[in-house]
């Protein structure tokens, strides 16, 4: 039986090495190249009608473009509208990223903590530069909450740091462990099928439900990055604590 890890091994397909750095092209990079293809075929053809009655895949891209709309519009405010589009694109890209790799034998990319720790380190980046830019020196009143007595400052400011430069770790780790965890399972329960032949239906309807929440999961971790950067954003905005 196959390592319920083995799934997560990145195969470089086309090996390119430059002054001694390996920069191939691996499984990992194939399906994220995947995923912004099928966001792109999704969105542009099935808003090619603009049909007045929509159809199902132009209401399910509508829907997609209100959902996260109406996220920005609440979570940031009207501030947040410039940055719609790189938010839109995040959720879509994690979300069909996540999506994709529930087909089987496909390469689900966002169980890779460097390809999580990567979009969270932009987000973050992303932020921090919004908020200097916004605020300038202001922007450090951040790190010492409104109303507290001054004689706190040398235990709060620590501590306030501390977790304002997490926010990339637990972004990252919470999308990382949740899918490498699922799909795991969902590979341990597989061999039990496959081990137990005829005998294999107990784990079998076990995994047909865990395939089911792991869809569901999906879905939740790209909704939870995505409104996690726009509560990060309008902290860069509005400076909220």
């Amino acid at each position: 039986m196959a390592s319920p890890v083995e799934q997560f091994e990145l195969k470089p397909l086309i090996p390119i090495e430059i002054g001694g750095v390996d920069l191939s092209f691996t499984n990992s990079a194939l399906f994220m190249a995947l995923a912004v293809v099928a966001a792109a075929v999704f969105l542009t053809q099935s808003m090619r009608g603009r049909q007045l009655v929509p159809n199902r895949w132009q209401s399910m891209a509508e829907l997609s473009y209100e959902f996260i709309a109406n996220m920005v519009r609440e979570q940031v405010g009207s501030d947040g509208r410039p940055y719609f589009p790189f938010i839109f694109a995040l959720f879509m890209f994690i979300l069909l990223g996540n999506l994709l790799g529930m087909v089987p034998y496909a390469y689900t990319f966002t169980s890779q903590i460097i390809v999580t720790f990567a979009m969270a380190m932009a987000v973050f980046i992303g932020v921090t530069v919004i908020a200097i830019v916004k605020h300038g020196v202001h922007f450090l009143g951040f790190f010492f909450p409104a109303g507290a007595p001054i004689y706190m400052a040398p235990l709060l400011i620590p501590i306030e740091i501390l977790s304002y430069l997490s926010r990339p770790i637990s972004l990252s780790v919470r999308l990382f462990a949740n899918m490498m965890a699922g799909h795991t399972m969902m590979k341990v329960f597989g061999g039990f099928v496959v081990a137990l032949g005829v005998f294999g239906v107990a784990p079998m309807l076990v995994l047909i439900a865990l395939t089911g929440f792991e869809i569901l999961v999906a879905v939740l971790q790209a909704y939870v990055f995505t409104i996690l950067t726009c509560i990060y954003l309008r902290d860069a905005l509005h400076l909220h604590h």
